[in-house]
């Protein structure tokens, strides 16, 4: 058997050797070693040809200004290739010790400093936390503004306050169309929110592309405009995306935000229970959809509609004229007409949902609102819920009406508000959809941005891909890495009236002082040459303790800073710095043993 078989494979070799032969081919070496060649002396050996360098990938700057560590006040630059665009430029609500500041806007300075690389600003919808400090950063460098037709109108209706509406390039956009602004080309995407016309951009360059949600969520029954747009996301996630920013406001609620269609049946049931009172309903003056909603409600009850507020007044007439907004005619009735009708015939649609204190219904718990006067007829819904830092004012507000004898329903006590935001599952869908290489969430206090990354990294992104970054932070991007470069001026301005910076941590310092202990003034006249008291010195007191019932304490402070100016005098001090600096000392120390208070002291000497 072994003999048969070598002598076929004896054939085969001379067989394969022939079918050579006849080719000219060489003859293949079977079962034997080949002979080993002498190897090239090294001199003669050819060049290796040179590793040609990596080229770097093209990074990309991500300068988050606003919108990180707080819930509002959203702010974002994106540089490339020495291009740069804004995406959003919105304020935030005062904290309650910031006392007199109505609002607080990001810091413009390195905005300022680059204003010749920036193309343009992009909005991502018209709520006063993304576009609420444009008119700010408007008197500061001219730069169109790119915006779906509402989020414009709102915008436009800001700026004319400001005298700015006219000087403005707006440019209008619509889901899908492509915009190009330097390196960039920006595609806005539709997705479902409080107020019509919310989109998300994804942002192309040549670093890659970044999808910055915005504000949104997945209400798969919306009022208006269709589902947020799926397929767009879902497409961007299978070319590639090298960043998701997106909304963390409600990361720490699990499943889905409910529809706002839960809105229009709680507020309905409502209606019923109004029965023979008029209706009185706090919203924001920009969520069309939920006015709407009101207005429908009330052309079913028969009822009239009147507004109240003047952002609520503004915003409605723009939303009439632009499409947005449908009001039967006969329904719409000012304010001053409200009391020519019966109480069952009429609903109030009002601003103040925050507590603000002026608005509307805070001017109506304080019985201080010209045209209306709430009691016991009134049934007040408030269709909102508080935003963080909001409570004591909402709360405030409250306590007022309930003891003008209304009836109020306020934050979860019936479905009178639903979030515009996106709840833990929507989220997972949207980091699903976009597939990102890296994560950075955005939109929220730092505990919903830590949770945002931890269901992001329950999804299977890396925890090296995923950075909670700050304000300020110059996030450098590309395929190869993340890395945070140096960073850049960001902060909070606060404006207090026509005042815009002028307020800082001193000012506010001294503001709690007052609020806390009040001031006393003491006011002297002294002969110039000699030192010496010619009048007074008189005390006032304001904020610190009522005279009338404190004579004793008022009668030894007179005295302590008369004592503290004779001894001024014996010791000839002319400097009057130094003299009023003695007797703020002398009158301080001597109330904290009294009262253990110190009220702020103002020494004024009038010379002669």
């Amino acid at each position: 058997m072994a003999q048969s078989k070598e002598n076929t494979n004896n054939s085969a070799r001379s067989k394969a050797a022939a079918a050579a032969q006849s080719t000219g081919a060489p003859v293949a070496q079977t079962g034997e070693k080949r002979p080993r060649t002498t190897r090239r002396p090294y001199y003669n050996r050819r060049p290796r040809r040179p590793q040609q360098p990596r080229e770097a990938a093209v990074p990309i700057h991500i300068y988050p200004l606003g919108g990180l560590g707080e819930v509002g006040k959203n702010m974002t630059v994106y540089e490339c290739n020495g291009d740069m665009i804004i995406v959003d430029c919105g304020l935030v609500f005062p904290d309650s010790d910031m006392y007199g500041v109505d609002m607080v806007i990001p810091d413009f300075t390195f905005v300022v400093q680059n204003k010749d690389k920036i193309k343009g600003l992009l909005i991502t919808h018209g709520h006063e936390d993304h576009i609420g400090s444009i008119p700010y950063l408007l008197q500061k460098l001219d730069l169109p503004i790119y915006g779906t037709r509402l989020t414009c109108g709102l915008i436009r209706n800001k700026l004319e306050e400001f005298g700015l509406a006219g000087k403005t390039k707006f440019v209008e956009i619509t889901p899908r169309q492509k915009i190009k602004l330097g390196c960039f080309t920006i595609e806005p995407i539709h997705v479902n929110h409080s107020i019509p016309d919310a989109v998300a951009f994804a942002i192309d360059s040549p670093a890659g592309t970044i999808i910055q949600t915005g504000d949104f969520k997945i209400d798969y029954t919306p009022l208006a405009c269709g589902v947020t747009d799926l397929s767009t996301l879902a497409e961007y996630g299978q070319r590639g995306v090298l960043a998701l920013l997106s909304d963390s406001t409600n990361s720490e609620r699990p499943g889905f935000t409910a529809t706002e269609q839960k809105v229009a049946a709680g507020v309905r049931n409502l209606f019923a229970r109004a029965r023979n009172k008029r209706i009185i309903i706090a919203t924001f003056a920009s969520n069309i959809y939920r006015v709407q909603q009101i207005i429908d409600l009330a052309v079913e009850d028969g009822r009239k509609v009147a507004f109240s507020g003047r952002s609520m007044v503004n915003n409605t007439a723009m939303a009439q004229e632009l499409g947005y907004m449908h009001i039967p005619e006969g329904t719409l009735i000012s304010v001053d007409e409200l009391n020519q009708y019966p109480p069952e015939q009429v609903v109030l649609i009002t601003t103040g949902s925050q507590g603000e204190p002026l608005s509307a219904l805070s001017r109506m718990a304080s019985c201080s609102h010209r045209q209306v006067r709430v009691g016991p007829g009134d049934f007040i819904i408030i269709s909102a819920n508080p935003i963080p830092g909001n409570e004591k004012s909402v709360t405030k507000i409250v306590n007022g009406l309930l003891l003008l004898g209304a009836e109020v329903i306020y934050e979860s006590m019936y479905d009178v508000h639903v979030s515009g935001h996106a709840c833990q599952e929507e989220q997972k869908l949207m980091l699903t959809l976009t597939r990102p290489k890296y994560f950075l969430p955005v939109h929220g206090e730092y505990k919903q941005l830590k949770k945002h990354a931890l269901t992001a990294a329950s999804l299977g992104i890396p925890t090296s891909n995923i950075l909670i970054a700050e304000n300020g932070s110059n996030v450098i991007l590309s395929q190869d890495e993340i890395k945070l470069g140096e960073p850049v001026t960001a902060g909070a301005v606060m404006v207090d009236g026509l005042g815009v910076g002028d307020v800082g941590n001193v000012v506010l310092r001294d503001r709690k002082h007052l609020s806390e202990d009040g001031l006393v003034i003491i006011v002297a006249t002294v002969d110039s040459k000699t030192g010496k008291v010619l009048a007074g010195p008189d005390l006032v007191s304001r904020g610190f303790v009522y005279v009338r019932e404190n004579e004793s304490l008022m009668d030894g402070a007179q005295s302590i800073v008369e004592n503290a100016l004779d001894r001024c005098v014996d010791e000839h001090v002319r400097d009057w710095n130094s003299v009023k600096t003695r007797v703020r000392e002398a009158l301080s120390s001597y109330i904290y043993r009294r009262t253990k208070r110190s009220p702020m002291i103002l020494p004024i000497l009038m010379e002669v």
